[in-house]
């Protein structure tokens, strides 16, 4: 049963920055790749950043340059470190676990449960 805890949201201003992390429990953190997610109202959830086991990144567009993802293998966390929020980054975010297909690739659909979320809110 795996387990995933997101923490580190909160109200913050345009331009400002938050850092969220996860934990995940349930022995699926170091053999998988481990993606961000986030779903604002109204809108579908999108993945928005992942990183596979060996470290490798990738990020949506809309939040390449400002989002920054990383993992820690022996704590089972991952992290999404926030900079330069706009309003339209406000969403509950999620962490999920991603299968890898071997050769750097992985599913973008995610694979575990979902966990509680943790809201970020981006405004003046």
């Amino acid at each position: 049963q795996v387990q995933l805890v997101e923490s580190g949201g909160g109200l913050v201003q345009p331009g400002g920055s938050l850092r969220l992390s996860c934990a995940a429990s349930g022995s699926i953190f170091s053999r998988n790749a481990m993606g961000w997610h986030r779903q604002a109202p109204g809108k579908q959830r999108e993945l928005v950043a992942i990183i596979t086991s060996r470290g490798t990144t990738n990020y949506a567009d809309s939040v390449k340059g400002r989002f920054t993802i990383s993992r820690t293998n022996a704590k089972d966390t991952v992290y999404l470190q926030m900079n330069g929020l706009k309003p339209e980054d406000t969403a509950v975010y999620y962490c999920n676990a991603h299968r890898e297909t071997g050769g750097g690739g992985y599913y973008t659909t995610p694979f575990a449960s979902w966990g509680q979320g943790t809201q970020v809110t981006v405004s003046s």
